[in-house]
């Protein structure tokens, strides 16, 4: 075995027995490189990653060209889940290579850790000739690879950067506008989402168009989301059986999926689809939350409810496999009610997909019209179904199972813990609100010290507190946390959450942001410094740690009357104005930010011993601008003097509140008029 042997990551553990010398990223491997004068190679994936897998059985298995990596190069694997750092750093030098970038990637870089040349997979012919030819050139033309290194790496300082913006802009409905127009170049108006094949659901994308559709009085968007929501629910993207989305459809129509799935996806997506049930009460969106939740609470939550990473795309070898079927095998396990279950689910003979007689589950009409065209009634047909759901989900159970990767991440359980408290928000289910509070304090207790975050908690209960720790922890595990601990606050006000929302951000703004950039950096300034210290501006399928670090100020500021939290969340926006227009797709988070600035923050203040029952009648109604405060007691300023003995609600906006309102009706004309 390899020096992964002791890793705790379980995609560093499927490497441990290569015959390539493997080392984790840190001191020895980077210290080796610098005593041998050799390039280093650094092999970036993660444990769902199909082509990572690949890619490791046809090469890095395979002894000829093990024995090329180890003769030339030291050799180090990274999960990019446990060190995102790194991994943006060599993305970065990919990107800015090749235009392009994804996973396994593979750096090479001078002994010092400055990239030269990357790419993403290889075949193992083009690997070894690639490594032998690279070798060749550092031996030979050292200096060539001396100033290629320089400029590189300057690239990728400068990669993903803004500039200070210091004049304050007049934020109007026009920059919204402006947006949009060029949002909608990307908008699939027939099969939703954004763009052709390969689909991704990109949670925040929708959110924000659900927040400009409502706000902006904008039908045809409105349209567009509600398709798109559809449409993903409805696809072979979502797991029908067992609930829960994969990581992205590989054509334009949601019906293929990439099987892995993630716990970042699952958990952004029960926040989307519990917001838009109540801005449009779909029952599709509520069973999509109520399934997504059941699949995490059964397949990703370890016992001391922290939340696992992700499930494999593969099993027994193969991508799917645990997922398709063929319609013998459901004949098989339904009998008699095969017919209907494959109608529903357009299972054939010939099967849907690119195995032979096998198929991916999907849907396409609506219960009412379905059960139409049987000549069912659409209880009976929805009976039926779920009866034979179960039936397909008990016989799955006994397949070979997708790995899992049971890192639990600081980040991502964030991410979940949000979801949780909106879906509670909105469909008021204590069972939702009880695994909140459980996922809460684990990571209270297992992942915060003080102000200081671990991003992976280490799953050996044998370890004392400290020794449990990862070593490094980044913006995102703070932002995502905060932001999670401000929702669970909002559905209980117990202020014990969201106080501990502020101490990490006040950790935050001590350690990683730069006063002079205006800007928060990805890494601490009390952790390893790499060859570059980046940003995450841009939002992807998981929003940018930036904007939601420019959330959370913008929501703690009002919390805590705090004008330093307001006025760092409002550098960050004006910084990144310029950028939402050119490329808004990118930007999605920020928008939604933006949307608050133009159409303002409602703060709702609810006090009194009927304080929940009103917090649970207010949720009812769709402001996605607003935050919600208040209880039987409580220390906020915006509480001061503000309890007695009858409960009532109070809505202020820009530093005035209106009279207090006694029932929800009133109070909404408030925000209404």
């Amino acid at each position: 075995m390899n020096k992964l042997a002791n890793s705790t990551s379980p995609y560093l553990l499927q490497h441990a027995n290569n015959p390539v010398n493997w080392f984790p990223w840190g001191p020895e491997a980077l210290q080796k490189a610098k005593d041998e004068n050799k390039l280093i190679l650094v092999s970036i994936g993660y444990s769902a990653c199909h082509w990572c897998h690949v890619m490791e059985h046809e090469s890095f298995e395979d002894e000829a060209v093990a024995g090329v990596m180890n003769e030339y190069f030291v050799c180090i694997k990274v999960d990019r889940e446990e060190r995102p750092d790194v991994d943006q750093i060599y993305m970065s030098a990919i990107q800015l290579m090749s235009g392009r970038g994804g996973w396994p990637l593979n750096c090479i870089c001078l002994p010092d850790q400055r990239p030269i040349y990357g790419g993403t997979y290889f075949r193992k012919n083009d690997w070894a000739s690639l490594l032998l030819n690279l070798a060749d050139f550092y031996k030979t033309k050292p200096d060539e690879a001396e100033d290629y290194a320089v400029r590189l790496t300057e690239g990728i300082k400068q990669y993903e950067s803004v500039a200070f913006v210091k004049e304050q802009p007049a934020y109007t409905k026009a920059d919204l506008q402006t947006i949009l127009t060029t949002w909608r170049k990307y908008i699939d108006p027939v099969e939703g989402g954004f763009g052709g094949a390969p689909k991704f659901p990109m949670p925040t994308n929708s959110l924000f168009l659900m927040r400009y559709a409502h706000l902006m009085k904008d039908e045809e968007v409105a349209k567009n989301v509600k398709l798109t929501l559809k449409k993903m629910a409805f696809g072979g993207i979502y797991d029908h059986i067992g609930g829960g989305f994969a990581r992205y459809a590989v054509d334009g129509v949601w019906h293929v999926p990439h099987f892995e799935k993630m716990l970042y996806d699952n958990g952004q997506l029960v926040s989307l689809y519990a917001e838009a049930y109540t801005w449009n009460p779909n029952p599709l969106y509520k069973t999509v939350v109520d399934e997504i939740i059941t699949f995490v609470s059964r397949e990703l939550t370890s016992p001391g409810y922290g939340f696992y990473s992700a499930l494999d795309a593969d099993s027994e070898g193969k991508e799917g496999k645990f997922y398709i079927f063929t319609k013998a095998e459901i004949e098989e396990i339904l009998g008699d009610e095969a017919d209907i279950f494959n109608i529903y689910y357009h299972v054939t003979e010939d099967g849907n997909w690119e195995e032979e007689h096998s198929n991916v589950f999907y849907r396409r009409e609506e219960d009412a019209e379905l059960a139409e065209k049987l000549g069912l009634t659409v209880e009976e047909l929805v009976s039926r179904i779920n009866a034979s759901r179960q039936k397909v989900l008990n016989a799955r159970s006994n397949r070979v199972r997708p790995g899992l990767d049971n890192k639990i991440l600081a980040s991502w359980n964030g991410l979940m813990l949000k979801g949780l408290c909106e879906a509670y928000r909105t469909f008021n289910d204590p069972q939702y609100l009880e695994l909140a509070l459980k996922n809460a304090e684990f990571i209270n207790n297992n992942l915060i010290s003080g102000a200081r975050i671990s991003r992976v908690y280490k799953t050996n209960t044998s370890l004392s507190f400290g020794e449990g720790w990862g070593e490094a922890s980044f913006l995102d595990d703070y932002a995502n946390i905060i932001e999670a601990f401000i929702a669970l606050y909002e559905v209980t006000f117990d202020e014990v959450w969201l106080i501990q929302a502020q101490k990490l951000a006040d950790y935050t703004l001590a350690h990683y942001y730069d006063q002079e950039g205006g800007i928060f950096f990805y890494t601490a300034d009390n952790d390893e410094m790499l060859i570059a210290r980046k940003c995450e501006i841009m939002d992807g399928v998981i929003p940018a740690s930036n904007s939601v670090m420019a959330r959370n100020l913008k929501k703690l500021g009002l919390f805590f009357d705090n004008e330093g939290y307001l006025e760092v969340s409002g550098q960050l926006l004006r910084n990144l104005l310029p950028h939402l227009a050119k490329y808004a797709t990118a930007y999605s988070n920020w928008c939604v930010l933006l949307l608050d600035e133009v159409f303002g923050t409602y703060e709702v203040a609810i006090t009194g011993n009927d304080a929940e029952a009103k917090r649970m009648e207010m949720e009812l109604h769709y402001i996605p601008n607003k935050i919600i405060l208040g209880g039987k007691d409580g220390s906020l300023p915006l509480l001061a003097q503000r309890f007695n003995n009858q409960t009532r609600i109070f809505v202020c906006r820009d530093k005035t509140c209106g009279l207090p309102a006694y029932n929800i009706a009133d109070a909404l004309k408030q925000i209404n008029n």
